[in-house]
């Protein structure tokens, strides 16, 4: 499973970003999607995760009400939608996937792509 996360940038506080996570093959469907981020000098912490078939979503409480994730298994993508944004939003984010599962761990998830830089600026 190959995964390619883009959509970062440069955003002022309170703005708004998108994210998406494509994913390679036809096995898409099958798979519980995470994303995590990883502020400078922090380790890496959950984000948002989303069951296979979206019926169920999770999120970290520092981005409840802000964060929405979801996902179109058509387009094999998974997306972060991202609003009101604050400074200590500021991170690279990465998603990340896994077989019948998601989880809020990192060890939950055996596929990363390489992540997206999102720079809010206050």
């Amino acid at each position: 499973v190959q995964l390619q996360a883009s959509g970062g940038g440069l955003v002022q506080a309170g703005g708004s970003l998108r994210l998406s996570c494509a994913a390679s093959g036809r096995i898409f469907s099958s798979l519980g999607m995470g994303w995590f981020r990883q502020a400078p000098g922090k380790e890496r912490e959950f984000v948002a995760a989303i069951t296979w078939n979206a019926a169920r979503t999770y999120y970290a409480d520092s981005v409840k009400g802000r964060f929405t994730i979801s996902r179109d298994n058509s387009q094999n993508t998974v997306y972060l939608q991202m609003n009101s944004l604050k400074s200590e939003d500021t991170a690279v984010y990465y998603c990340a996937a896994e077989f019948g599962n998601w989880g809020t761990r990192e060890g939950e998830y055996r596929y990363w792509g390489q992540g997206t830089l999102v720079t809010v600026s206050s």
